[in-house]
């Protein structure tokens, strides 16, 4: 990826920074993580990164196209690598737990939506519930 993020940075006139690599790696490993997230991973093998350094590289990295940003709780956004396939978060509000599901899960939806002449961002959708292991059992909620 380096070499897509050197090629990247070059056309916009910026530079490829040993920051600017943890930084993508880490996205890359973490798969889903907040600027926090990434700031701690990163400091594990580089202690000096601080946190706006981290915040103004995932905006960058944003508007290169390699990473997206989605909100899965009503703190920071995550980010992911768009090396991974284009996905549909999925979010357990009581354990937190973050499934990701095929952008033909809400098909239907995307082409209901491009009829009426609107274009979805599937990247960018989460849909919030209860995992089967976090919702009540039905059996032993009705006694």
């Amino acid at each position: 990826m380096s070499d897509d993020l050197a090629s990247r940075l070059r056309e916009q006139g910026l530079r490829l920074t040993p920051q600017r690599q943890l930084i993508l790696r880490a996205v890359e490993e973490l798969r889903h993580a907040t600027p926090d997230e990434v700031l701690c991973h990163v400091r594990e093998q580089v202690s000096s990164v601080n946190a706006s350094t981290v915040y103004r590289t995932l905006e960058v990295l944003e508007e290169l196209g390699l990473v997206r940003h989605t909100h899965l709780s009503d703190r920071a956004p995550t980010y992911h690598s768009t090396l991974e396939h284009e996905h549909v978060h999925v979010v357990c509000r009581r354990c937190q737990k973050v499934r990701s599901y095929g952008p033909e899960l809400v098909a239907p939806l995307v082409a209901a939506l491009a009829a009426d002449g609107f274009t979805m961002d599937v990247g960018h959708l989460a849909v919030f519930g209860e995992c089967t292991d976090c919702a009540p059992d039905p059996q032993t909620d009705a006694t």
